[in-house]
């Protein structure tokens, strides 16, 4: 008994099953993400031309808020003697990870230096 033959499989509905089962991206999917790192990019780009750091959250949405970061070096800058680990806590309120890593990336940046152990003065 001869087999029955079926309706015959395009080769663009084999090459579209392939590209749905197998997760390969389309030419739209592409475009879309170099659309988004475009306008990424543009907003980094403006945010750095005027001077200040990219805002998180919302686009146009003004934020003045202070970082930690940015708390902790303006309490080793006021100090003129240079200020130990349990002062920068104290005047914080942060706990000592928090500051052990943020003194790590102030010196790394150098907007820091370590005048001897425990003692951090700004550059």
């Amino acid at each position: 008994m001869p087999k029955r033959k079926g309706k015959p499989i395009s080769f663009d509905a084999m090459v579209k099953f392939f590209m749905q089962n197998y997760n390969i991206p389309t030419k739209k999917d592409v475009d879309k993400l170099m659309a988004k790192l475009d306008r990424l990019e543009n907003l980094i780009k403006a945010a750095m031309a005027t001077g200040g750091y990219p805002v998180r959250g919302r686009i146009g949405q003004s934020k003045s808020a202070v970082t930690a970061v940015d708390m902790v070096f303006d309490t080793i800058k006021r100090s003129r003697r240079g200020m130990g680990f349990s002062d920068i806590q104290a005047k914080t309120g942060f706990g000592n990870k928090k500051i052990r890593n943020i003194i790590f990336r102030l010196n790394k940046t150098g907007k820091i230096k370590r005048k001897r152990r425990g003692i951090y003065v700004a550059a």
